[in-house]
């Protein structure tokens, strides 16, 4: 059976998730809407993922209502308008809702509250049976004619690890229009790094040391045969370089998120520093040169193309089957697929063009005609060898030709 929750908020879980509104743990609001859905209306507050022992902070959060909703009270009246904070992780999303009042409903409405079952005006919540704190809810009241309220300063501590979602909710259609603004803190027991993205800052820690440790073993080769170094050699030393840095560069960014719970927005970096491997690599690519090492180079890269298809079909998949982050632990093995998988084709590439004391064995004339020249320069010197080993064979046999006539000559006299 689906509920109302499934049917009128679940496409919303979708439509905020793929979304990327905030991308910090501290989440702002300025001014925001609320959306209607089914008889209730939602504004999604944050999503992270949180560990035990974290908390979520509401620091100056303030309701607004349209002035038209507020002058229907009386001024003396109190709780003239009621928005809620409702926290859930999100497996318990199906506790939002009527479903098990059979109700489609989100909101309580006269019928169910006659029969006690929950409180007309609120959000209809089911509590978890293992966890008697979650969803959690925190009323804000309008009073009066006041048009704004702040809600009071709480700090929720979270004490299991989940996906925790936050949404702001009220049912009186008379506050439509109202908006939201403040912010609400997320903080993990090591810092403000989401739990899903924890995993990735030491991921790219050790590949950082990783690329340090090629880099340092391909300075030693390069000294070691310095006088040896060809230009493809110089190509690898870029890409090394590039790699390491831009490892080191997502490592400082996670640890500075971690400790300020923002992040810098429209990173560039990324694509500059994609951009310049890209061609880096498609440069050294035309510096290949045995027939042997190219076997080699090409088996490893019909490896890593089949091993490419196969994690896209599973990152499809994976992507598809969890669109709520249910499985947010083990979503770091994605990225940290590519990051290993570009690391190992660069480690094979330092292995079969390591500098030596035979750089003649990487030499590749890239100009086709130059090769054709030199084919053609050997071989006029051949034939000219040649010619000049058959020109003086001549010239020896009719030297002794003559000779010989001579002989015979004399002998005859």
């Amino acid at each position: 059976m689906t509920t109302a929750f499934e049917r009128h908020a679940l496409p919303l879980f979708l439509f905020l998730f793929l979304t990327p509104i905030i991308n910090a743990s501290i989440h702002d609001y300025s001014n925001e809407p609320f959306t209607h859905r089914s008889d209730a209306f939602f504004f999604h507050g944050g999503s992270e993922a949180l560990f035990a022992k974290s908390f979520i902070r509401f620091e100056t959060v303030t309701f607004a209502r349209p002035r038209e909703s507020a002058s229907v009270h009386g001024r003396m009246q109190s709780n003239t308008g009621l928005v809620e904070a409702i926290i859930l992780e999100v497996r318990d999303r199906n506790r939002i809702g009527g479903s098990y009042l059979k109700s489609d409903l989100i909101c309580c409405d006269p019928k169910l509250a006659k029969d006690r079952n929950c409180n007309l005006g609120e959000v209809i919540i089911q509590k978890n049976p293992d966890n008697h704190e979650l969803p959690k809810r925190i009323k804000t009241f309008f009073q009066g004619t006041d048009e704004q309220v702040q809600m009071d300063a709480v700090t929720l501590e979270i004490n299991a690890t989940g996906m925790y979602y936050l949404y702001f909710m009220f049912c009186d259609p008379s506050l439509k229009g109202t908006t939201i603004q403040g912010r609400t803190v997320w903080r993990n027991p090591n810092g403000y790094l989401p739990g899903k993205m924890a995993p990735l800052m030491t991921l790219y820690g050790f590949m950082s040391l990783a690329y340090l440790l090629l880099g340092l073993a391909w300075f030693l080769r390069f000294v070691q045969f310095w006088k040896d170094i060809i230009q493809l050699h110089y190509h690898i030393t870029a890409v090394i370089a590039l790699g390491m840095c831009e490892m080191a560069v997502w490592y400082f960014e996670y640890a500075n998120f971690n400790s300020t719970g923002t992040r810098p927005m429209g990173i560039t970096l990324w694509a500059v520093t994609f951009t310049s491997v890209k061609k880096t690599l498609s440069r050294t690519r035309r510096n290949l040169a045995k027939l042997e090492l190219y076997r080699k180079f090409t088996n490893t890269l019909a490896v890593s193309v089949l091993l490419s298809i196969a994690w896209i079909g599973f990152e499809l998949y994976f992507n598809a089957t969890d669109p709520l982050s249910e499985l947010w632990q083990i979503a770091w093995i994605i990225p940290a697929f590519w990051c290993l998988l570009s690391y190992a084709l660069l480690v094979v590439i330092c292995i079969l063009w390591a500098p030596s004391r035979n750089p003649t064995r990487y030499a590749y004339m890239e100009e086709t005609g130059d090769d054709f020249d030199e084919e053609g320069i050997s071989l006029t010197s051949s034939v000219a060898k040649i010619s000049g080993d058959v020109a003086a064979k001549l010239d020896r046999k009719a030297i002794d030709h003559a000779f010989g006539e001579d002989l015979e000559e004399d002998k005859r006299e």
